[in-house]
């Protein structure tokens, strides 16, 4: 796991103000879900976009994810988008179609849209590891990352 020293560092003047953030959720693994999604929050209120402009969409699983994200997209609502899910290994390799489809899904839904999508699912071996991935206010949290993430990239659309 990157340790707080490994990670992209984010730029001292990055803003959402006045952007609109779209949230593809799944539904499975709800426990981590919830966790990432606290984190998303966090993330863009400390960026300064309101709760308000947020479009949450919640989806079945992580497969689902790529569908939402293009119809999302493609509604013109949103600057970008950040996913949410966990996908944890289990005994067959569902875990690998799953994880690979989804990672796919997303990009080249923003290639073909332009819409930026940040990769917030966790991928991992075990529960614990989602839950390390997953932590509270101070600590690692894909999700508070993925939200840092999908404002960058929409201020870089704009830009160009």
């Amino acid at each position: 796991m990157a340790s707080g020293d490994d990670r992209a560092q984010v730029p001292e003047d990055l803003d959402g103000i006045g952007l609109r953030i779209g949230l593809v959720r799944s539904r499975w693994n709800a426990e981590i879900v919830e966790r990432l999604c606290a984190g998303v929050e966090r993330g863009l209120l400390h960026l300064g976009i309101p709760f308000d402009d947020i479009v949450i969409e919640t989806v079945p699983g992580s497969f689902e994810i790529p569908m939402a994200c293009r119809i999302l997209a493609r509604s013109g609502e949103v600057d970008a988008i950040v996913t949410i899910g966990a996908v944890i290994r289990g005994e067959t390799t569902h875990y690998e179609l799953v994880s690979e489809g989804a990672a796919n899904g997303v990009q080249q839904v923003q290639l073909e849209t332009g819409v930026p999508i940040a990769f917030g699912l966790v991928t991992v071996e075990n529960t614990e590891q989602a839950l390390a991935r997953s932590e509270g206010p101070g600590g690692h949290n894909v999700g508070e990352e993925a939200a840092l993430v999908a404002v960058e990239m929409a201020r870089l659309a704009q830009r160009h």
